[in-house]
């Protein structure tokens, strides 16, 4: 049976008293966006448990999670940060399943001691701004796009950019940067998200993917349930996500 690649995986196969080597077969292989780490590992540790049956999780970004897929062309999910980010691998997307709210932000060192306002402050001179990278990350996709919007492409400080959303969050927090647009659930207790009703506009949503190459239909179906589960609901919210009905 194939594996993914081991420089992608952060975690892989969370198995828990597995009976057999029969079940162990029956593993499923999911690929999410590096910026749900801490749920999505809660979530597939609880479904284990409660099932018996493995998981087996890449953690990486968009584009690299796209690449895997296209190339392998194997696999049972992509859990994506946003639904565009399903577009380069349409073809072995089966049926999707929207989860939960994905809410950019923008956020600022705790006590913002730059005093930003908003958005259109960050074509200030004096600060440094650590945006995702867009051609890797949605959010950013999203950064360029509410940038674009308040007139500040090309206008902006931007010190570097992330390919996964730790990796700009992370920025903020070591005082490399004084501003960075993350996900709303990225943020810490060392960071303040400024309220721009500006980035109301980017909201997204995180769908579920199931792909058609997948050689185990009853696992996805066991995991489609279990997504939809109140254990499933409550880990999302415990992480700052808004569900969807």
């Amino acid at each position: 049976m194939k594996r993914f690649p081991l420089f992608l995986c952060v975690a892989a196969a969370l198995a828990f008293m597995i009976p057999s080597s029969a079940l162990a077969e029956k593993a499923l292989h999911v690929y999410c966006g590096a910026g749900m780490t801490r749920p999505f590992g809660e979530i597939a540790a609880a479904f284990t448990q409660k099932t018996q049956v493995p998981m087996e999780v890449t953690y990486a970004n968009a584009g690299q999670i796209q690449s895997q897929i296209n190339t392998a062309q194997e696999g049972d999910f992509f859990i994506a940060g946003a639904a565009e980010e399903l577009r380069p691998v349409k073809k072995y997307v089966a049926a999707t399943r929207d989860l939960v709210k994905h809410i950019p932000v923008l956020a600022v060192a705790k006590g913002n001691p730059k005093k930003i306002s908003g958005i259109r402050d960050l074509g200030r001179s004096d600060l440094r701004v650590v945006l995702g990278d867009a051609k890797a990350t949605p959010i950013g996709k999203i950064a360029d796009k509410a940038l674009a919007d308040a007139g500040l492409t090309g206008k902006v400080n931007v010190v570097s950019r992330g390919v996964t959303a730790p990796s700009i969050f992370n920025a903020l927090n070591v005082g490399e940067c004084d501003a960075v647009i993350v996900w709303k659930e990225n943020v810490t207790a060392a960071m303040d998200i400024l309220a721009d009703p500006a980035m109301d506009a980017y909201v997204k949503t995180i769908p579920a993917a199931t792909l058609s190459v997948s050689t185990n239909p009853e696992g996805q179906k066991l995991f489609l349930d279990f997504l939809s589960s109140g254990d499933a609901k409550a880990i999302w919210e415990k992480h700052g996500y808004v569900v969807l009905n």
